[in-house]
């Protein structure tokens, strides 16, 4: 059985897709972040972001962060998804679905893959602002 679903994809991402892998019948809790583009950050009016990646060691530290929320709490499966490229307000960046027999151990592993996630995946973006432009880590 699979239990890890890793993509760094430049289409949409669709949540339930990664709803669809992690639900099984034994599986009492799924919880599911879904990361979207604000149209707002510090003050000031978001047009648009553009998210790069280095994509092999991206996909590579997603696949690891995966498997230390695996090793390190009670959880089924994982299902990490970040998009690349140009996007909008109101669009979906990242989701990051957890199953797990009860609810507390996927909202902890959710919650450590989208902290670790920030911290350590190859990945940036580029905010277009009303006042011009700025590269950012990709989840400040």
């Amino acid at each position: 059985m699979e239990r890890i679903d890793i993509k760094l994809v430049s289409t949409e991402i669709n949540p339930a897709d990664a709803i669809e892998f992690v639900t099984d019948k034994g599986s009492g809790g799924l919880n599911v972040f879904i990361g979207n583009v604000r149209n707002h950050t510090k003050g000031e009016t978001v047009l648009k972001l553009e998210f790069e990646a280095y994509k092999p060691m991206a996909i590579k530290e997603m696949h690891k962060i995966a498997l230390q929320a695996l090793d390190q709490f009670e959880v089924n499966k994982i299902s990490i998804q970040h998009r690349i490229g140009t996007l909008f307000p109101e669009e979906t960046a990242v989701v990051i679905a957890v199953s797990s027999d009860h609810r507390d151990a996927s909202y902890k592993a959710s919650r450590f893959c989208i902290d670790t996630l920030k911290e350590t995946v190859p990945i940036w973006k580029k905010e277009f602002l009303e006042n011009g432009t700025v590269w950012v880590a990709a989840h400040p």
